[in-house]
């Protein structure tokens, strides 16, 4: 009997494991249906899940359901936007409580959210993102159906919730939230024991009060779910590092809110002052030496509805207090401050603040301020004044203030203020009233985000009731020094309304070093500079300065006598009628900088006037792209240039980006061929010019660039009577790819060619020219120069051959063939001859020669015309005899062109 007992046991329980083991797999399926058609069916946004677990094994007795990557997304009129997500959400249930019937809800005890996020909004039009409730939602299924709340602990980590009010101009962010609370809440009944720990962010109407300041909060809260009443009952918070107690309730009616809260510091103590002040600025106040009071209360009591808050009252109050930080020499003392923030009816717009005082004294320099603000949610009303003196350095030595931050210097100020928004937000500075005097003396300011310490000897701000006037600033960094007057028209509106800084200003400088502004690149552990960061022109500047510089330095130039107006607007550097000295020549130009995108570009043009042209080409790296050859080159030029393309971090244009186009016109010149080894190359080449002596005056030229590559515009010089033809490109790699087709005149090729035009007294032949295209490859640093001899070849011969032909037609072919015979041949050629032939014949012996010329070898061997009726004496070829003639002295064994004869021979 024992035994089959033990038996019925051991089979119960085998049957409850694989119970427990199969349900999960059996009731997963049922548990996402009932959580998404219970929630989609009532809300008018769509629920979902990735995954849905159910375990009976590790929670027993109770189950466990786990939901990972939930979402909730809106309807219209926010379609696609996310009200809810979550990472992961917990459900502990009681196993019982999985087998109810249809219709039956399923109690949740425990609740677990990670890694959630709510973003709730109100738009414009005052639709609010979490009104989700169908309106024609069963109320029984809702009571039903279903989960029902029975907790009895939950918690939330890794969370964060939106609160972004479009209408009431209110963006809330509570981030990094840490919430877990225990007690029953399936009774009537009960207490709920909670600790919070966040983020807080608080903007209102563009003014933020709190960023990420930290809040923890332990509350045990008495809850009356038939009252709808929550009553805190032992309760301690902490803001930033301000101790707070506080009691009373809150009770949920239909129609509104009813809060009764009483809070406190527990102490008195002028560290309750410095606990104010967030963390990243107070430091560590634990080991600051205090002495006096600070008294911080206060009280929320009313109805909150749609129309109104609760009523409420905050006092902060010191007297005579004083604190020292263990580390520093310097006592901030006599710190008197009675702030005051009140609403008395209820309606946000009469919430005001009052400073009826707040002063300290630091060394003997002694600081006042008092203000009222009224209207806090409405049209917001400042009236304020503040005065005193302050030597700045003495901050750093009362103060923890960054070490990368050193000041010095005395400030005076003097100056009050009465203004209301409105009048702001719509530019009608007359309605404000400000007015006073701010003088700033022996200024230094030296920190890491500048090249140098910024000195500013005297500074001096008049603020009347429509601008302030900069008076004078005088002041110097590095090699700059620099000297500035001029007007602000909407300080008010760049401080309270996140609008530009209007203003113009006059701005003069002996001398202005550009680099005095630029930050020294960083370079990381590998030696690699760091470019993660880069200059931008501030966005909220929108300012005409107007600059006279003596002299300005940027990078290895020197501009004198720098003219011009610079506008600052939408992130750019406008400049205009800009003119400087430069290179004993002036320049003009006008151009843009922006950094509005990621990556800043710029757009130019420059007039050049007079410039000397190898100090140009040496000292500005654009111009050694755009032409190196220019550097052998001594004179003068004028120039337009156009060009624009993307800067690199330290505002160097990019070089693979830039585009324009150049209009050049040299003056005087004078050419050192051996300072380009292309010069020199192409000289070596061809031995009947002397490139020294090329007279480039009055020269016009064009290029354009873009991609890298460098177009030139075809354009002819002249070297005496011998025309050069330049056409090509190069890129800024320097590789080279140009074409100089010189025209030779025949006429200086020596006594035989004379002699020769004189026989055939063809006056035609006194004006052929010989054209020999030299072609310039390779590289700058190793140029190559190859000849091309076709043009002079087929010209060459087409000219001999055509005076054939026309002698023919003009005396007959009888008494033609005897006039070449004489003058060509020794022997009379044969007169079935065609003239196809002649030509391939003389065609042939030009090539030879030249090509014998231009490798300098010599012929040893003429072709020899026999005839088979006479002796096998060898006869000299006419044709080839002249053409070696008129080309022999061209180019070969570095034979110049016969000068000892008449200007008719040659040309000096």
């Amino acid at each position: 009997m024992k035994k089959k007992i033990l038996k019925i046991i051991g089979v119960v329980m085998l049957v409850f494991i694989g119970i427990l083991i199969a349900a999960p797999f059996l009731l997963e399926a049922k548990i996402g249906d009932i959580l998404k058609n219970n929630i989609n069916n009532n809300v008018n946004a769509t629920f979902d899940f990735s995954e849905a677990k159910l375990s009976l094994v590790k929670s027993f007795p109770n189950a466990k359901v786990e939901l990972k990557n939930i979402t909730l997304i809106n309807k219209e009129p926010f379609e696609g936007d996310t009200l809810f997500a979550s990472e992961r959400v917990d459900l502990t249930v009681g196993i019982g409580d999985l087998f109810r019937g249809d219709g039956q809800a399923i109690g949740i005890k425990n609740l677990v959210i990670d890694g959630a996020k709510i973003h709730v909004i109100v738009n414009e039009d005052e639709n609010a993102n979490y009104e989700i409730a169908n309106e024609d939602g069963n109320e029984e299924l809702e009571s039903s159906e279903g989960f029902t709340l029975n907790l009895q602990s939950y918690e939330i980590t890794n969370s964060e919730v939106i609160y972004d009010d479009k209408v009431a101009k209110v963006y809330l962010v509570v981030s990094e939230i840490a919430h877990s609370g225990s007690g029953d809440l399936s009774v009537a009944m009960s207490e709920l024991d909670t600790k919070t720990e966040a983020l807080v962010t608080f903007e209102l109407d563009s003014t933020n009060y709190l960023s990420e300041n930290k809040v923890k909060l332990d509350a045990l809260i008495g809850i009356d779910l038939k009252e709808d009443k929550y009553t805190f009952l032992k309760n301690k918070a902490m803001v930033n590092q301000l101790p707070l107690v506080f009691d009373g309730f809150v009770k949920v009616n239909e129609d509104n809110q009813e809060v009764d809260i009483n809070f406190k510091t527990p102490s008195s103590d002028f560290s309750n002052f410095l606990a104010l002040i967030p963390e990243a600025y107070s430091k560590n106040i634990e080991s600051v030496k205090t002495t006096g009071e600070c008294k911080v209360e206060g009280e929320f009591k009313g109805l909150v509805d749609e129309e109104h808050i609760p009523k409420f009252k905050i006092d902060v109050k010191s007297d005579n207090a004083s604190f020292k930080y263990p580390d520093l020499p310097k006592t901030v003392q006599n710190i008197y401050l009675d702030l005051q923030m009140t609403n008395i009816t209820g309606i946000p717009e009469d919430t005001y603040i009052d400073i009826k005082k707040a002063s300290f004294i630091i060394d003997k320099d002694k600081f006042n301020l008092t203000a009222k603000i009224t209207e806090l949610f409405g049209n917001t009303r400042v009236n304020v004044h503040l005065d005193g003196a302050l030597n700045l350095a003495n901050l750093s030595k009362a103060y923890p203030i960054s070490p990368d931050m050193d000041l010095s210097g005395i400030l005076n100020a003097d100056i009050s203020s009465a203004f209301d928004m409105a009048s702001i937000e719509h530019n009608r500075y007359e309605n404000t009233n400000t007015t006073g005097k701010l003088n700033l003396n022996d200024f230094q300011y030296n920190s890491s985000d500048f090249r140098n310490p910024v000195h500013i000897r005297t500074a001096a701000l008049t603020f009347n009731p429509e601008t302030v006037t900069l008076n004078e600033m005088q002041g110097s960094t590095g090699q700059t020094d620099f000297n500035a007057q001029g007007t602000i028209d909407n300080l008010l509106g760049f401080i309270f309304n996140d609008e530009k800084v209007e203003g113009n200003f006059n701005l003069a400088s002996r001398t202005f070093a550009v680099n005095d502004f630029m930050n020294e690149e960083e370079v990381n552990s590998e030696g690699i500079p760091n470019t993660e960061e880069q200059l931008k022109i501030p966005s909220f500047l929108d300012c005409t300065i107007k600059a006279n510089a003596g002299t300005v330095i940027y990078d290895n130039l020197s501009l004198q006598d720098v003219k011009g107006n610079l506008r600052i607007v939408d992130e750019k550097a406008i400049l205009s009628n800009m003119t400087s000295s430069l290179f004993n020549g002036s320049i003009g130009f006008n151009g843009e900088v922006s950094t509005k995108n990621e990556v800043p570009t710029f757009a130019m043009k420059l007039g050049m006037d007079q410039l000397g042209i190898g100090e140009s080409f040496k000292s500005l790296e654009l111009f050694k792209f755009l032409a190196p050859v220019a550097s052998a080159l001594q004179g003068k030029l004028n120039s337009d240039l156009e060009l624009s393309g993307s800067l690199n971090n330290d505002f160097t244009p990019n070089l693979k980006t830039i585009s324009g186009k150049v209009l050049a016109e040299l003056l005087s010149t004078q050419i050192n061929a051996d300072q380009a080894k292309v010069l020199s190359a192409l000289g070596n080449k061809l031995n009947f010019i002397e490139l020294d002596k090329l007279d480039l005056k009055g020269l016009k030229t064009a290029l354009s660039f873009e991609d890298g590559t460098v177009k030139v515009k075809p354009f002819t010089i002249k070297y005496e009577d011998i025309s050069i033809k330049v056409d090509g490109s190069h890129t800024f790699d320097r590789q080279l790819n140009y074409v100089a087709t010189f025209d030779v005149p025949a006429k200086y090729l020596g006594t035989e060619v004379n002699s020769l035009i004189a026989k055939i007294d063809e006056k035609e032949l006194e004006n052929l020219t010989i054209p020999v295209a030299a072609n310039i490859a390779g590289n700058y640093a190793s140029p190559e120069v190859t000849t091309d001899l076709t043009s002079g070849v087929k010209n060459l011969t087409t000219k001999l051959i055509d005076i054939q032909k026309q002698k023919l037609i003009n005396k007959g072919k009888d008494k033609a063939g005897a006039l070449l015979g004489d003058i060509l041949t020794a022997n009379t050629t044969d007169k079935d001859s065609t003239a196809v032939s002649q030509q391939e014949q003389t065609n042939d012996a030009v090539k030879d020669v030249l090509g014998g010329i231009l490798s300098g070898t010599k012929q040893t061997q003429d072709s020899v015309v026999q005839d088979k009726d006479t002796s096998s004496t060898a006869k000299k070829d006419p044709v080839k005899d002249a053409a070696k003639s008129i080309l022999g002295g061209l180019l070969g064994g570095k034979k110049k062109r016969d000068t000892s004869k008449t200007e008719n021979d040659s040309i000096n």
